[in-house]
């Protein structure tokens, strides 16, 4: 379950209601498509603005669409009892695996964290996946915290932040996690236009933004460097590269993702929970532009 692309959708919101015939079918493409996992409530399915009913309706849909593909549900919240409660409406719902990211409005010391996760792997029999996104969380981990929690019973993967492009220094980044961390533990890469990086440097997972709205482009890159096949996979890449200026034009992946998925009609317009407001007249002539320049327009039919 953990390895290859991992696909993280968007949860759809417009009007401030979960929109569930957009969201199962996101969830209906990325099945089809055959990627590795599916995991809903990541930060690209805006789970801190759920509530406790919605993020369980949530990953009810997504396990009744995903077929033979594992379901992974992201169970982060601001109180430990609040992370359990997630946990158990995620195992209850039939989810493969657990996604925890540590949130925080008053800074956490590493022992605080460490606690979150023993907790957390003490009360599910589910494997979970380590979440460090210091951009959304504002919680960062040192490595030897990596190493720490990785050691705890049930920790099957961690996720860490993006690599230097430079290869070197992705290979340095990546041999550094992995020497603390036990064999069985897998490593994943996220921002999307590092993940080839992550993945040429040792990375396992590729959790993927653009993958859960686009698989087949995001299932090419994985493939190719699964394969050793480096040059392919680097073309593959290249071909997106308007996409990831797309996302930095629209100040970040979330953003950039829905102009992508509202200009492909996958979304409707407005799908981002208030107070965050979808993409603006600028944000959608990107939209379209990149859907031309990367030949995304049959993405509509699939």
């Amino acid at each position: 379950m953990f390895g290859g692309l991992h696909a993280f959708p968007l949860t759809p919101m417009p009007d401030d209601v979960l929109d569930e015939p957009a969201l199962t079918g996101l969830i209906d493409r990325l099945a089809a498509a055959g990627v590795d996992a599916i995991t809903v409530l990541g930060s690209t399915g805006s789970y801190a603005y759920l509530t406790a009913a919605e993020r369980a309706r949530v990953v009810e849909l997504a396990v009744a669409r995903a077929g033979d593909v594992p379901v992974i549900a992201g169970v982060g919240a601001l109180r430990t009892s609040q992370v359990l409660r997630h946990l158990a409406d995620a195992e209850a719902a039939g989810a493969s695996g657990a996604l925890l990211a540590p949130m925080a409005y008053q800074p956490l010391t590493e022992a605080e964290i460490l606690g979150l996760y023993r907790e957390v792997a003490a009360a599910t029999d589910l494997p979970v996946m380590v979440y460090d996104n210091p951009t959304t969380t504002h919680v960062e981990f040192s490595v030897e915290l990596y190493g720490e929690i990785a050691a705890l019973p049930g920790i099957a993967a961690i996720k860490i932040p993006p690599v230097p492009l430079d290869p070197e220094s992705a290979r340095r980044r990546v041999a550094a996690v992995r020497a603390v961390v036990p064999e069985h533990v897998q490593v994943g890469i996220s921002g999307d236009h590092a993940a080839l990086a992550g993945l040429q440097a040792g990375c396992e997972i590729w959790c993927s933004v653009i993958g859960g709205t686009l698989p087949d482009p995001a299932l090419a890159i994985t493939r190719a460097a699964q394969g050793g096949r480096w040059a392919e996979a680097r073309a593959a890449a290249e071909r997106l590269a308007p996409v990831w200026e797309l996302f930095a034009a629209c100040g970040g992946s979330l953003r950039g993702t829905v102009a992508l998925a509202e200009q492909l009609s996958l979304v409707p317009p407005g799908s981002l929970p208030a107070p965050l407001q979808g993409p603006d007249a600028v944000a959608r002539r990107r939209a379209a532009a990149v859907v031309d320049a990367c030949g995304l327009g049959e993405e509509r039919s699939r």
